[in-house]
């Protein structure tokens, strides 16, 4: 019996080795951590129960059947993230670059399956040289597997994927259809065709770095939801995403212990918005004024930065933010705006989370480059997506709401629960400019007589008070009572309860 128990600790200790104490040293010096690790800082300590530790690779190709060190290249199983089921699959570089094989794909598939079935969220850090060439299509047969789960789990479980090294070529398809990527600043790479090839089949000359770096990804594709120093600070971030989601999308997101009081009233902003119209100011400053604790989880900080999504708490629920911003191209809606804010809606919407939408929004932006890039039908993706959400919604229009930005934003129209407005808040087709130059355009050679007009149009229209008297503000607030009215409405709504028609899926604009 002994001999069967020694012999036990020492597959075990071989299998933890991975690649073996040279690439292990190797991988450090790079300022990576080892898969195992990664799982031990991700994870509640102690928490980790591993499947699969001795498969091994089934090729005998290329001599590979001499190499077959325990658990191919991937270390998977489930433990907990602050006392709540995870399933995890952390991708091993010092075992064949982490490259992926049958076996390995059959590894991940599995804590897929049973992530769907007991369910809870999936988190995968990937670390991988991608397809592993040895074994030729059994390996992107592999990969086809994980993509089809990707997808049924779509909706169902959150996934998150952090990019802790290379990825790419078919490897990236699977981060892309989870709901959350995360890369590490300087030692991550995600692109489909590298350097070489691009330079082969173009002629450009760019570095990983330049291609599809974490600056790539986070600044130009929005690829990336967000980047970190390092796999530290990463996985840390990680788990604190998890701690605000539900488990699944028949769980209503966590509730924690608060020490905010809920009808904290915040005097400074009564003078948040600036005098002028055209002068900025930073809806952040709104965002953790409103927040339990001051506690915000920004998604895709660096990227369309006129609209800011996250997630805050309140009344220790998770509740998603969407909110226009001022001091970046005034807060208009433009492409990237739109993606971004629909993505992030529609999975608050799929998940149970409430959403907040902040609104100080002048229009979409004009000008050739949006138009021929599909502004209409990308405006249309958020249009789209906050009608077709169910969840609470509550809206607060601080400044500006214009145009056919207003409807976008959550309007009353778009079946918004509660739809406040400052008394600061300007709801019009346009601007008292533009509206008095077309609807006076014959008196636009007298400047004291346009002035007067535009003087009158806004007394009558630069107010929340019409849109009010027509029901489609539900009430005028003092700024500085607006979190007490919003934990309110939002507590008023936990039993909300609407279906849309039944339909097999929709067709959003893409």
């Amino acid at each position: 019996m002994k001999d069967i128990l020694l012999e036990l600790e020492t597959r075990r200790g071989t299998a933890r080795m991975g690649g073996g104490a040279a690439r292990i040293q190797a991988q450090h010096a790079k300022g990576k951590l080892t898969a195992r690790e990664r799982i031990e800082l991700l994870l509640d300590e102690g928490s980790f129960e591993e499947f699969d530790m001795f498969v091994a690779h089934r090729c005998t190709d290329f001599g590979m059947q001499d190499q077959r060190p325990a658990g191919d290249g991937v270390v998977t199983g489930w433990g907990t993230v602050n006392g709540r089921m995870v399933y995890v699959f952390s991708q091993d570089f010092t075992v064949f670059g982490g490259s992926l094989s049958e076996t390995h794909a059959q590894k991940i598939c599995k804590i897929m399956d049973m992530a769907m079935q007991n369910g809870a969220p999936v988190i995968g850090l990937n670390d991988s040289g991608g397809a592993r060439i040895q074994e030729g299509v059994a390996s992107l047969a592999g990969y086809a597997e994980v993509f089809q789960r990707n997808i049924m789990a779509s909706g169902v479980v959150p996934q998150i994927s952090v990019i802790m090294g290379p990825c790419a070529g078919g490897a990236v398809y699977s981060p892309a259809m989870t709901d959350f990527i995360f890369m590490v600043k300087d030692s991550s790479y995600m692109f489909v065709t590298g350097p070489d090839v691009v330079k082969t089949v173009t002629n450009e000359v760019v570095t990983a770095e330049e291609l599809g770096g974490a600056s790539t990804h986070t600044r130009k594709s929005s690829v990336a939801d967000g980047a970190f120093e390092n796999d530290v600070e990463a996985l840390a971030e990680v788990r604190r995403l998890i701690d605000l989601l539900p488990l699944n999308n028949r769980q209503k997101p966590p509730t924690r212990p608060f020490f905010d009081e809920v009808a904290r009233v915040d005097q400074s902003l009564d003078t948040l918005i600036p005098d002028s119209a055209n002068t900025p100011y930073d809806m952040k400053e709104l965002i953790l004024k409103l927040a339990d604790e001051s506690d915000f989880f920004e998604i895709q900080a660096d990227y369309a930065r006129n609209i800011i999504t996250g997630f805050v708490r309140l009344e220790g629920s998770t509740v998603g933010v969407v909110a226009n911003q001022p001091t970046v191209l005034a807060g208009c809606l433009d492409i990237d705006a739109s993606r971004k804010a629909a993505r992030f809606v529609r999975f608050c919407d799929a998940f149970e989370i409430p959403i907040l939408t902040l609104v100080d929004v002048p229009g979409f932006l004009p000008g050739t480059a949006q138009e021929y890039g599909g502004v209409i039908k990308h405006g249309a993706k958020l249009l789209f997506a906050y009608g077709e959400a169910t969840v609470p919604k509550v809206t607060v229009i601080t400044r500006k709401a214009y145009g056919g930005a207003y409807d976008v934003m959550a309007s009353k129209h778009l079946r918004g629960d509660f739809n406040y407005a400052w008394p600061t808040a300007e709801i019009a087709v346009m601007g008292a400019k533009g509206a008095t130059e077309i609807l006076y355009r014959a008196e636009l050679g007298d400047k004291d007589k346009i002035a007067g007009r535009t003087r009158d149009y806004e007394d009558r229209f630069a107010n929340p008070f019409v849109a009010a008297e027509k029901g489609f503000i539900d009430e005028v607030i003092m700024p500085h009572s607006t979190r007490r009215r919003v934990c309110r409405a939002f507590a008023s709504l936990r039993g909300k309860q609407v279906q849309n028609p039944w339909k097999k899926h929709d067709n959003i604009p893409l």
